[in-house]
């Protein structure tokens, strides 16, 4: 380490909301005027409102308090642009939501991170799509916190070697990825790496540079591994009464983190791990907000990923050929493509590019944009989430997430929503 700290936690928080679908039987294919919300479904905006109730304006007042009394702590997030149009959308609540976000930036303590803006598996099928939701995204983060991200997370930590050589020709300094055992080897996630090196298709090398965000890609491309274990012991543990650690107390995981080796202990969740995935009374709040001191108290700092990148030197190389992923015991894409519901229905989603790009030059700018936007809702990740058959222990995640009664409720609204979506594409 360069300061005076023994070693430092890099926190990482995902903020993202989907839109999620209204109902959609086949009678109303070629008639349905709302993709987005109505009566038969939770509507968007009463989920939202309810989550930032209980997780991000509590979750919010609580890191600025944590940033304003302790000028050592550092966190850092990505938001999709999704939930940002949400904030945006909702009146009031949507002000306060974004505001809370916009004074936790402010305080120059916090970092925001480049993603993809419709949160899409976007890479799977469209190198092009994937870099203008990249752009996108970028845009609406200056417009919205006047900052520049120049670190990248992948939807749902997808990953692989490929993917960071794609980013690092784009110009990002950085990239986040989980830390997986199996690539990792006898490596430990706490230090910082670089991806090692592979080739790109000359396509997709060429999209890479036409939209890179600097004028020059970087020689290397900083690697930061999420600590799995120690993530996943806030957010998914901390509320387990069978776990044998439970309960959870601050001094006894700044232990943890004090005994873990390396030099950056890199703690990347999901936003709502805190008020909603872990409710109020469970104590995870007075949890978090007593967890800067204790990690103080035993010299451990904190950093963002980009202070991270600039204190530490890379220790080696990591080699991950295939796509990855945070999501479920596998840490693959079984969570989204794991059945032929999910497979049919991501690849006709994306058979659609086409049909909707050629709207560019046949129809109102207007309209063509509204075609584009809803095009791009429906590769929100979360729609093919819902879809997932697996059972037992990811299969109690994903029907907590779901909104639907099953897999199949979820697939036969969306194909009828895609169904409903490629007539306006051919009839306008």
């Amino acid at each position: 380490m360069t300061d005076q700290f023994n070693k430092s936690v890099c926190f990482y928080f995902q903020v993202h909301q989907p839109y999620r679908l209204s109902k959609c039987n086949a009678f109303e294919v070629g008639r349905k005027e709302d993709y987005f919300e109505g009566p038969a479904t939770y509507e968007n905006k009463a989920i939202f409102e309810k989550v930032a109730r209980k997780c991000y304006l509590p979750t919010n007042a609580l890191i600025l308090d944590l940033l304003k009394k302790h000028p050592e702590f550092k966190v850092s997030y990505s938001f999709s642009g999704v939930f940002l149009e949400q904030c945006l959308e909702y009146g009031e609540i949507g002000q306060q939501v974004l505001e809370s976000f916009q004074k936790i930036v402010a305080t120059g303590q916090a970092e925001v991170l480049s993603e993809t803006y419709y949160h899409s598996l976007s890479w799977l099928y469209s190198k092009q799509e994937f870099a203008q939701q990249i752009i996108k995204h970028k845009k609406l983060i200056y417009k919205l916190f006047k900052k520049k991200p120049m670190i990248f997370r992948n939807t749902e930590l997808i990953y692989s070697s490929e993917i960071a050589e794609f980013i690092r020709e784009m110009g990002f300094n950085g990239i986040l990825a989980e830390g997986w055992d199996y690539y990792l080897d006898w490596k430990s996630p706490n230090y910082l790496y670089n991806p090692e090196k592979v080739e790109l298709h000359p396509e997709d090398q060429k999209i890479a540079k036409k939209m890179a965000v600097s004028k020059k890609p970087k020689k290397d491309i900083a690697l930061l591994l999420k600590n799995y274990k120690l993530s996943d012991d806030i957010a998914f543990r901390f509320s387990n009464k069978g776990w044998t650690e439970h309960p959870l107390t601050t001094e006894k995981y700044a232990a943890w983190v004090d005994s873990t080796e390396g030099d950056t202990v890199n703690l990347f969740m999901d936003y709502e791990t805190f008020g909603e995935h872990q409710w109020e009374d469970t104590g995870i709040f007075e949890f978090m907000r007593h967890l800067p001191e204790a990690l103080l108290r035993r010299n451990i700092g904190f950093k963002t990923p980009s202070e991270t990148i600039k204190a530490l030197k890379p220790v080696g190389e990591v080699h991950v050929p295939h796509l990855m992923s945070w999501a479920d015991m596998e840490r693959d894409l079984s969570a989204w493509l794991s059945n032929p519901m999910q497979e049919s229905a991501l690849r006709r989603i994306f058979e659609l590019e086409e049909m909707v790009q050629k709207t560019l030059g046949t129809m109102d700018k207007k309209e063509s944009e509204d075609l584009h936007d809803v095009w791009r809702k429906l590769q929100t990740s979360d729609h093919f989430y819902y879809m997932c058959t697996k059972y037992w222990n990811d299969g109690d995640v994903h029907a907590y997430f779901s909104c639907y009664e099953s897999p199949y409720d979820a697939y036969i609204t969306y194909m009828n929503t895609l169904s409903d979506f490629e007539k306006k594409l051919t009839t306008t």
